[in-house]
């Protein structure tokens, strides 16, 4: 489903996403939200839609996707007065961890979890840029699971329709929304 955005709001987001073409490979239009991000008014917008998603889910605890994952979810996370917690490729946490690999177009990726972030009880709202493909999103859905925590909602700024990411994440959400603010 597509976020509730004033018609206002939307347009003030999608003027500040920069379209480049040929990156990072040619044939590929990669959306640069580098200039939403340096846009506090942009920036405030898009944080507080977040914020009202993580109230309707019943999010009390926010995870972020790395990297530009972590940039959208930790402002919401202090406005809403919860808790972060980053999902971080592999390797890059200290300590004990959780680990799921996925798959990627040709091979594998692992994302990890601190295993005492996330518990029974938690409802965890997850955050990130862009739905694509849908891998990375179905992973940490299944990292909140095994840490024994709850998927509250998946809330993304843009999702990319023409990629299979919103059906490929049906079954994992298990009734769980799943919102894009943008759909392109």
């Amino acid at each position: 489903m597509t976020a509730q955005l004033s018609d206002d709001v939307r347009t003030l987001l999608l003027s500040r996403i920069k379209d480049v073409a040929d990156y990072p490979k040619p044939g590929v239009m990669f959306k640069d939200i580098t200039p939403l991000l340096a846009d506090p008014e942009a920036f405030g917008a898009l944080t507080g839609a977040l914020v009202e998603l993580a109230g309707q889910y019943g999010a009390t605890k926010i995870v972020g996707l790395e990297a530009r994952g972590f940039i959208l979810a930790a402002p919401v996370a202090v406005q809403a007065g919860i808790g972060f917690v980053p999902v971080r490729k592999a390797g890059k946490l200290p300590g004990a961890t959780l680990a799921q690999s996925y798959e990627l177009e040709y091979g594998t990726a692992e994302i990890e979890v601190h295993a005492e972030d996330l518990a029974a009880g938690d409802r965890v709202m997850v955050i990130d840029d862009v739905l694509a493909t849908g891998g990375t999103a179905e992973a940490s859905l299944s990292l909140i699971r095994r840490a024994g925590a709850e998927v509250a909602g998946v809330a993304v700024l843009m999702e990319l329709s023409f990629l299979p990411g919103r059906a490929k994440l049906a079954g994992a959400l298990a009734g769980a929304p799943l919102d894009a603010l943008i759909v392109v």
